[in-house]
């Protein structure tokens, strides 16, 4: 399958609607994506036609997470572009299966944790000899590391999360493996605790309120939704990531920086004293075949839209635009850099 559906014809539309609403097809969409495919193996070449045209799936998270309505707001900016026909956003697992869905050609634009990014650039941890060809169009919020206990628990450091009942999130999301590395850095494994449980943000707190967890990971943008509700209802403690676990957290992996929960702030969880953690950047990838029109266009559109007053979604206002191309363990897609390169030149 291609990586990205191209606009040929009325017939070839057609077959690239059926595949953007995930619809059974025959012969003829068989025919039409065979086509698209034989178009965009070149589409790297140099510019294509700025003419052609293409459809997006949009692999984003959990529809209780932040990546959702990311990619909800972005698919309305970005089918305003001549060379988008249409956005189809898609809940997925998140980030492992994002870029899974990309290599396979099922996205063609995903959001995703930088740990991930940085494993399957380099064909480690759960790519492991299978390195994945993708690009950053942009540089996203930092997801924070947030791990929650019940007050009951007992847990005040993530040491204490041996022999307890843990979330670490969905089997190949970011939150796992951001889950897996935290415990490793504080001398456990998954062994050592009572019980995982592959559960999802709304899951995790599901289970915490009803008493079958005692803690869970929620490595999102700040406020996580979930965490709020759960804080309605149930005395819960945030769990710092400091000292000789943050420390190795950040000599082992280029990905993790500090951050702090602030207190009395309240759109971050209005708590009464601050705490420290860690956090990983997200992106907003493509692969590297996307055609440099369609990338340079998506990269710009983007960042015209973070500069509006139109920015609805919480995470989306903490992205910083000087930013986006830089410090980012991917490379930028070669369409995306030469958007930003003209806003250095305009300086």
């Amino acid at each position: 399958m291609p990586s990205i559906t191209m606009k040929l014809s009325a017939a070839a539309l057609l077959g690239a609607l059926a595949l953007a609403g995930c619809s059974d097809g025959g012969d003829d969409k068989a025919s039409s994506q065979a086509s698209t495919q034989s178009k965009q193996q070149g589409g790297n070449d140099g510019a294509s036609t700025a003419a052609e045209t293409v459809n997006l799936i949009f692999g984003t998270g959990g529809t209780s997470g932040s990546y959702y309505p990311i990619g909800g707001a972005l698919k309305t900016i970005f089918e305003q572009s001549d060379l988008v026909d249409n956005v189809q956003v898609v809940s997925t697992g998140a980030s492992v299966q994002n870029i899974n869905n990309i290599s396979d050609g099922l996205n063609q634009i995903a959001i995703v944790m930088s740990d991930v990014a940085f494993d399957a650039l380099n064909g480690q941890g759960q790519f492991e000899g299978q390195p994945a060809k993708i690009s950053a169009l942009a540089g996203l919020y930092p997801n924070v590391v947030q791990v929650v206990a019940t007050e009951e628990s007992g847990i005040s450091s993530i040491k204490d999360l041996a022999g307890k009942r843990v979330g670490v999130g969905k089997v190949g999301s970011g939150v796992e493996q951001s889950a897996l590395k935290v415990l490793e850095a504080a001398g456990l494994s998954t062994e050592d605790l009572g019980r995982v449980s592959h559960t999802g943000y709304a899951d995790s707190v599901t289970e915490m309120s009803n008493g079958n967890l005692d803690a869970a990971f929620f490595t999102s943008g700040v406020p996580n939704s979930s965490i709020t509700g759960l804080m309605q209802s149930n005395d819960i403690t945030f769990v710092p990531v400091e000292g000789d676990t943050a420390k190795s957290l950040l000599e082992k992996y280029p990905y993790y920086e500090t951050f702090t929960l602030p207190a009395k702030a309240p759109e971050r969880y209005n708590l009464d004293q601050a705490v420290k953690t860690v956090a990983i950047r997200n992106l907003l990838i493509v692969p590297d075949s996307m055609n440099n029109d369609v990338a340079k266009d998506l990269a710009k559109r983007f960042y015209e839209y973070l500069g509006t007053d139109k920015v609805s979604v919480g995470a989306l206002k903490r992205v910083e635009r000087d930013t986006m191309n830089q410090d980012l363990v991917l490379p930028v897609h070669s369409g995306a850099k030469a958007f930003y390169e003209t806003l250095s030149t305009s300086k």
